[in-house]
């Protein structure tokens, strides 16, 4: 008999391109069916056939209470009865934008939009307008949204000028980018002595988490710094993953480096449509109205969206939080690693906060080529195999987890021993 979820896939492929709306969900990565959800509450979720899973992804990051935390629904519910949206200031807005200015010091004004990519594409061109320049740089595995200019790939040479990497790119827009290998320190020094004058932004995570975790190593973080301050270039830190996920101050309070713009993006809405971008006051007044950089959204700081971001930004300030998320998720990562060690797996794990990374390889990556070199297929066996056992990871080698602080020990122990049965089926 089909299951419904079976017949839900079907069906909407005839609708919707591949059958979903973002790529990933597809199971291209590791094959089989895509799962159709209806419902979550904390740690766990259903799908359409009533099977639960415990959620290690956490809708990609903004779930770091778990799903349906009482104070974010009710806050939802509070400001629908109000009204869905305005397109006009509210208070909310004002509060927020307070906020995120006075948690993280490298943000004296900030802008609030309905999408990560809208936060991505408006802080370069922002950094394009601040600067009279046309280059910026990214890093290899590193992705910022599929705004035009970001949807790049390396090229080949030591000094990479991009190439697109999805078709509807114009090659004259990629030309501009200019892609480097991420955690490398001498081939930014290189570009930066050549072309210094020309680049207006350097776009990075500070840990990436689009090619599965991989940290920034404090060194090239710091040289970043120096480069861009010594070229006049403005450097954007893309903390759409780690803002508020790895601590209170974000990543750049781990690093203590003081980025000139930043992305933020999944924690602030709680789990709705919301991202901002903000920074030095000097660059955030080119925009318009003050300025002649554009940027506009009907929906910004959608009021329903802002309340969900509140009232997530509030429990995450509670005293010992970030200790309390970080200790689970070692005990998740680490636990994984003794259990794989047990028999005999190439598997290793690390975690920043309530982030943490899986690889099927012998030593944790430290760039896109390293997590290249890791066992796809190890991993697209193991993924399959902990859906079978009711846990839910990312369906892609290539992505960061997430854990809540819904999770509990229970949980995590539930976890481990089903990666021991899987395991144990592999000797």
């Amino acid at each position: 008999m089909t299951s419904l979820n079976q017949q839900l896939y079907e069906s909407s492929q005839k609708y919707i391109p591949g059958g979903v709306n973002s790529p990933v969900r597809a199971f291209k990565s590791v094959g089989g069916t895509p799962i159709f959800f209806k419902r979550g509450q904390g740690a766990y979720f259903w799908d359409v056939d009533g099977k639960s899973y415990i959620d290690y992804v956490g809708s990609w990051g903004p779930l770091i209470l778990g799903h349906a935390h009482p104070k974010v629904v009710k806050a939802v519910q509070e400001a629908a009865q109000n009204g869905l949206s305005f397109g006009a200031p509210t208070e909310a807005e004002l509060e927020i934008a307070e906020l995120l200015c006075k948690l993280l010091p490298s943000i004296e004004q900030v802008r609030l939009v309905s999408s990560c990519t809208e936060a991505g594409m408006s802080a370069v061109r922002l950094a394009r307008g601040y600067t009279g320049r046309s280059r910026i740089i990214k890093f290899e595995g590193c992705y910022h949204g599929h705004d035009d200019a970001l949807l790049v790939k390396a090229g080949s040479g030591a000094l990479t000028f991009g190439h697109p990497s999805s078709a509807g790119v114009p090659s004259e827009t990629a030309a501009h980018t200019m892609v480097l290998n991420y955690n490398e320190i001498a081939g930014l020094e290189k570009i930066f002595s050549e072309f210094g004058k020309e680049i207006a932004a350097v776009i990075v995570e500070p840990v990436a988490g689009n090619m599965n975790l991989v940290k920034a190593e404090p060194d090239f973080l710091a040289t970043l710094r120096s480069l861009c301050t010594q070229y006049g270039s403005v450097l954007i830190f893309d903390e759409v993953m780690t803002g508020f996920r790895v601590g209170l101050e974000c990543a750049q309070g781990l690093y203590q480096i003081k980025p000139d713009l930043t992305i933020l993006g999944k924690v602030i809405g709680g789990g709705m449509p919301m991202a901002a971008f903000g920074g030095r006051r000097e660059i955030m007044q080119c925009l318009a109205p003050l300025g002649a950089v554009y940027q506009a959204g009907t929906l910004s700081g959608n009021p329903v969206a802002v309340a969900a971001g509140l009232a997530t930004l509030e429990e995450v300030q509670a005293p010992e939080f970030y200790e309390t998320l970080a200790a689970k998720t070692q005990q998740l990562t680490q636990g994984l690693a003794s259990v794989a060690q047990k028999y005999n797996v190439d598997f290793c794990a690390q975690s920043v906060g309530g982030m943490f990374g899986l690889y099927f390889c012998k030593e944790l990556p430290k760039s896109f080529a390293d997590v290249m070199m890791c066992d796809k297929e190890a991993f697209n066996r193991f993924f399959h195999a902990m859906l079978g056992e009711g846990v839910y990871f990312a369906p892609s080698a290539f992505e960061a987890g997430f854990v809540s602080t819904a999770h509990t020990d229970e949980d995590i122990d539930k976890t481990l021993l089903a990666a021991e049965r899987v395991f144990t089926s592999w000797v």
